[in-house]
């Protein structure tokens, strides 16, 4: 999709650092491998690589804007989206991307350190038994109503999360159930996510510390 990059930072508490926010952004993505043109590059402080440290070359690849939360040294007509988090602006920007698409469905967050993957499929059943659609993001299976496979993450970075909840919309289904797991927390994947409905199951020693320990994979 074509959209407005201020449209796209609607959400955000920024400072243009250089550039403009007069153009037109065609996708948004935390991947360097993925940079093209027409691409916000959103610059993640991961476990194990840097996306400030990939500046440059996804720049040189063709994307004209960057979201970051310490300086870069780039060309000057590469626009520079400056924020406190760049997570946190990764989720606002995602939500926008997306159309807020949960805005129009009835979302429920299942959380706790053990039972997250059978409550949720509990809930779905319940849901589809009473007549309604339901998609679901776990730790077993995603299924939007276009996309459906074997997970791999508990809970996927905010584009993911977004997409999936579009894609439930854009099918026509009425509800989405998702697990969220202490990372999803702790990186904030799902922030400025709107849940109708949130479960608290448990919380043991392992999702607390996996919630404050800044080390955390």
């Amino acid at each position: 999709d074509i959209m407005q990059l201020k449209t796209l930072l609607e959400d955000v508490d920024y400072q243009l650092v250089q550039g403009n926010v007069e153009q037109e952004i065609s996708a948004l993505i935390y991947d360097s491998r993925k940079a093209a043109p027409g691409a916000v590059f959103v610059c993640i402080c991961g476990a194990v690589r840097d996306g400030h440290d990939f500046a440059a070359e996804v720049t040189q690849n063709g994307c004209p804007v960057l979201i970051v939360q310490r300086d870069v040294d780039v060309a000057e007509e590469v626009t520079v989206i400056r924020v406190e988090d760049t997570r946190l602006a990764l989720a606002q920007t995602s939500a926008a991307f997306f159309g807020h698409p949960a805005r129009e469905l009835t979302t429920i967050g299942i959380t706790g350190t053990k039972g997250k993957t059978t409550a949720a499929f509990m809930l779905q059943s319940i849901i589809k038994a009473a007549g309604e659609s339901c998609g679901m993001i776990g730790s077993v299976s995603t299924d939007d109503g276009i996309e459906c496979y074997e997970s791999t993450n508990t809970t996927p970075e905010a584009p993911e999360v977004w997409r999936h909840i579009a894609n439930c919309r854009t099918s026509g289904r009425q509800s989405m159930v998702m697990e969220v797991s202490s990372q999803a927390l702790k990186y904030q994947r799902v922030e400025n996510l709107p849940f109708d409905v949130a479960c608290f199951l448990n919380i043991g020693r392992d999702h607390i510390c996996l919630l404050y320990t800044s080390d955390a994979a």
